[in-house]
């Protein structure tokens, strides 16, 4: 036991908030680190994705005379605010290619009643590494320095990577599936992200690259 008059151990008031994070439904585990940190892991990962997109927008409140932290050229890989830009086009151009694929909407989006997207889907290792990244948004938005421009460059990095190697949309004959639908969502989620974090550093969400 700790001595009246002195602080809790970390670890101690963290394994306390772990017992009752525990009963919480959705939460699949919770493990507790030595310096006091908690890990959580959730059920259905992929839920993050409808908070993220029900969730206002925040209001964009970028400091005055405040410039883009990264230059517009060279449109090169090199250049990570070229890879931030070109992310929110091309989520954006997912899902224009999505619907004339015949990739199923989600009722979730407005359309296609009945064809809910199912967020267990995005449960493949590049999903989840967007998953994991759009999940610290809330942190970032309450955070006093949220680090944006860092965060937008990981974000896109794990969306560029995730369209890559786990297509949103049909290659070849491949049919639609729920799967595409789950991953066109969560790009919808990425793009909402990224234009929110490109407005509060003071830089226009491009139309097109």
């Amino acid at each position: 036991m700790t001595p009246r008059g002195t602080a809790e151990a970390p670890a101690e008031v963290a394994e306390r908030l772990a017992v009752r994070l525990r009963t919480v439904p959705g939460i699949r585990r919770v493990d507790v680190r030595p310096n006091g940190f908690l890990v959580i892991g959730v059920a259905t990962p992929g839920e993050i994705v409808e908070d993220v997109l029900a969730a206002p927008v925040a209001a964009s409140t970028p400091a005055e005379g405040s410039a883009a932290p990264w230059p517009d050229f060279p449109r090169t890989w090199d250049n990570p605010g070229f890879a931030v830009r070109y992310a929110y086009v091309r989520a954006g151009a997912v899902q224009r290619w999505a619907r004339d694929l015949g990739v199923p909407a989600g009722a979730a989006a407005g359309v296609a009643a009945g064809a809910a997207v199912r967020p267990e889907l995005l449960d493949g290792p590049f999903d989840r590494a967007v998953l994991r990244v759009l999940a610290e948004l809330p942190s970032r938005r309450d955070s006093r320095d949220p680090g944006w421009a860092a965060y937008l460059e990981r974000l896109a990095e794990v969306y560029h990577a995730a369209v890559e190697r786990a297509s949103p949309i049909p290659r070849g004959d491949e049919p639609p599936t729920e799967v595409h639908a789950a991953r066109v969502r969560m790009g919808e989620a990425v793009r909402r992200v990224l234009g929110e974090g490109l407005a509060e550093l003071g830089v226009a969400p491009p139309g097109k690259i």
